[in-house]
C-alpha cells in the first residue's frame, strides 16, 4: 500500500504533538551544584553562593548570578524560594551571555519581600511578576519572609506562565504585539537583545541580598 507524502507528514505531526514531555532533570538536589555555573564564568562561584541545608543560598554582599550549564527553549521549571527581610532576587529564562548582565536578555519572574522592599509598592515589580512588564493577578498568594514559596515557569510554543504557590499569576505570549508594546515603554526598550532569544539559560539572580532556592528541577517540553 502506497502512503502519500501528505499522509506521512500528517502522521508525523500527530505523533510529535502527542509525545510526552521529557523526564525531569534535577538542577539542584541540595548537594551538587554540577548543573550550575556563574554567569559568564566557567565554574560555580562558591564564595558568594553556598549550600545551606537542602538549599542553595546567595550570601549578602557582592552579587553574581548563577545559570544552568544547559540552555532551554520550551520547558517547565519548578523550584522553591525564600527571601530575606527586604530582599530582592529573581528567576530569569532564555538568558544569553553578553557584555551586559543576565537581565539584559532574559525576562524575570520576580522574587521579593513585597512588604519591605520598595519594588513591592508597584505590582509590576512585585513577587511573581514578569518584572517591570506584567503584574500578577488577584490569585497571587505570597508566603511571609522566612517561609518557602513554590514557583513554576512554563514556556511552550511561545505561551509563558508564571505560577506562585499553586496559582497561575501571569501568562503572556512571548513575541506578541502586546508584550512588544510593554517593552517599548519599559527600562528594556533600548536593550536590543532583550527577549530575542529562542533558547537560553535559566538564571538565579544575586541582587546582593540573601535568598534561598531548593528543589530545582526542569524538563523540556
Amino acid at each position: 500500500m502506497k502512503t502519500s507524502a501528505t499522509s506521512f507528514v500528517c502522521a508525523f505531526l500527530v505523533t510529535a504533538a502527542t509525545l510526552p514531555a521529557q523526564e525531569w532533570t534535577v538542577i539542584f538536589d541540595g548537594k551538587s551544584t554540577d548543573a550550575l555555573r556563574g554567569y559568564k564564568e566557567k565554574t560555580f562561584p562558591s564564595k558568594i553562593w553556598v549550600i545551606d541545608g537542602d538549599a542553595i543560598k546567595a550570601i549578602a554582599g557582592r552579587g553574581g548570578d548563577i545559570i544552568t550549564k544547559e540552555t532551554y527553549e520550551d520547558f517547565e521549571l519548578e523550584l522553591e524560594w525564600k527571601i530575606s527581610s527586604g530582599g530582592n532576587s529573581g528567576v530569569m529564562y532564555r538568558v544569553a551571555e553578553t557584555n551586559g548582565p543576565a537581565w539584559y536578555t532574559g525576562p524575570e519572574m520576580q522574587v521579593l519581600d513585597d512588604q519591605k522592599h520598595s519594588d513591592g509598592k508597584d505590582p509590576k515589580t512585585s513577587a511573581g511578576a514578569l518584572y517591570a512588564l506584567i503584574a500578577p493577578n488577584e490569585d497571587k498568594k505570597l508566603k511571609p519572609v522566612g517561609e518557602w514559596n513554590s514557583a513554576k515557569i512554563v514556556m511552550k510554543n511561545g505561551h509563558v506562565e508564571h505560577w506562585l504557590n499553586g496559582a497561575k499569576v501571569v501568562e503572556y505570549e512571548w513575541d506578541s504585539p502586546e508584550v512588544q508594546a510593554l517593552i517599548k515603554k519599559s527600562k528594556f526598550k533600548d536593550m536590543k537583545g532583550f527577549m530575542k532569544q529562542k533558547s537560553g539559560h535559566i538564571a538565579l539572580q544575586h541582587h546582593g541580598d540573601e535568598v534561598w532556592y531548593r528543589n530545582i528541577r526542569i524538563r523540556r517540553l
